[in-house]
């Protein structure tokens, strides 16, 4: 065979394998470029800040845990003063694939979702106007927001953009998935791929596609049969007004669905086992024999992928200018306002 023949094959190869990857519903995640690594390290500080919130003790990670999957691994979170949250938080990792943020879609990216529960009286309890000053407060703070964005000037905007930049980050490349859909026979057991082809042949597959394996589309839960639940949240029609969009929820990706239970908006199933059973039944109308639910469950294993690798960021410390934190009753000091001159 000649080196020239040798190459021919290869490349044909390399074309047939890009081919196969393109005809399937479900796309490799790539390992992220970070092109503003300044932007990224503020804030990835401002995610780990606690003093965001009114407590001074909630951050974004605490409901986004990044050492258990991007989730707190509770059905619904605590909130401020010991609140119980209304849904269950869904994963931060590849949310940047997401049509929307939140279960509802009511935010529209990663930017819009991160000013949401600094104000939300049941999370993070605090105001923009009060997350700002704080921030502003700290020297340290105020000279990474002029090396970013030119000055000094702490807002919710560059505070949010700075956030949803680390956010995006946070992506899971590298699964025994995607180094078998880039040809490695042998990344996943035979039962992950009989699995797959039964998330394929059931119909899984029309509302978990794409890279995410999810997260492109809203789906009423309860499809065929009726979601029983006592949580409140009824979907999209909070946001639309539609009756039509009653129980209707953004489609949630399966990234890591082994590390990120419980399940559903409403945080009521603890094992994938009874959560394939369950979509099964009220979403295609089907019931999983035990072999299916093994083989399905083994695929879903398949989609973890390496973890993002976190360096613990130092934040700065407190001054007399930082408000106080209120973790337990109101504290007048805590709203006292920062030195105009802090804010010039």
């Amino acid at each position: 065979m000649t080196k020239l023949t040798s190459i021919a094959i290869f490349i044909a190869g390399i074309f047939a394998s890009a081919h196969a990857i393109s005809a399937e519903p479900i796309e490799v995640i790539k390992a992220v470029k970070v092109t503003e690594p300044e932007k990224v390290e503020l804030g990835k500080m401002l995610f780990f800040e606690p003093r965001l919130s009114k407590s001074g003790y909630i951050s974004c990670n605490s409901c986004h845990n990044l050492a258990t999957g991007g989730v707190d691994a509770l059905p619904t979170s605590v909130g401020h003063n010991w609140q119980q949250g209304p849904i269950n938080s869904p994963t931060v990792l590849n949310a940047n694939y997401m049509l929307a943020q939140f279960w509802d879609g009511r935010a529209s990216d990663l930017q819009a979702q991160a000013a949401g529960p600094i104000e939300n009286p049941k999370e993070m309890g605090y105001s923009h106007a009060l997350a700002t000053q704080t921030i502003a407060s700290m020297p340290a703070y105020r000279a990474h927001f002029a090396k970013v964005y030119g000055d000094e000037n702490v807002t919710i905007d560059r505070l949010t953009d700075a956030i949803s930049t680390f956010e995006k980050t946070l992506v899971t490349p590298n699964s025994p998935f995607d180094q078998y859909l880039l040809g490695k026979q042998d990344a996943i057991s035979v039962d992950a791929k009989a699995g797959y082809q039964l998330f394929k042949s059931k119909g899984c597959v029309s509302c978990h596609n794409g890279p995410a394996v999810g997260g492109t589309m809203y789906m009423k839960m309860g499809l065929i049969k009726p979601f029983h639940t006592n949580n409140p949240a009824e979907g999209r029609i909070a946001v639309t007004g539609k009756e039509a969009d009653k129980f209707v929820f953004k489609v949630p990706t399966l990234r890591n669905i082994e590390l990120t239970y419980p399940y559903f908006h409403d945080g009521s199933v603890w094992t994938l086992e009874e959560a394939v059973n369950t979509m099964a039944d009220i979403q295609l109308g089907q019931k999983l024999s035990d072999k299916e639910n093994l083989e399905m469950v083994a695929f879903l294993v398949s989609l973890t992928g390496d973890q993002p690798q976190i360096t613990l960021p130092i934040l700065p410390p407190s001054n007399k200018n930082t408000p106080r934190p209120v973790p337990f009753s109101h504290d007048p000091m805590s709203t006292k306002p920062v030195s105009s001159e802090l804010l010039k």
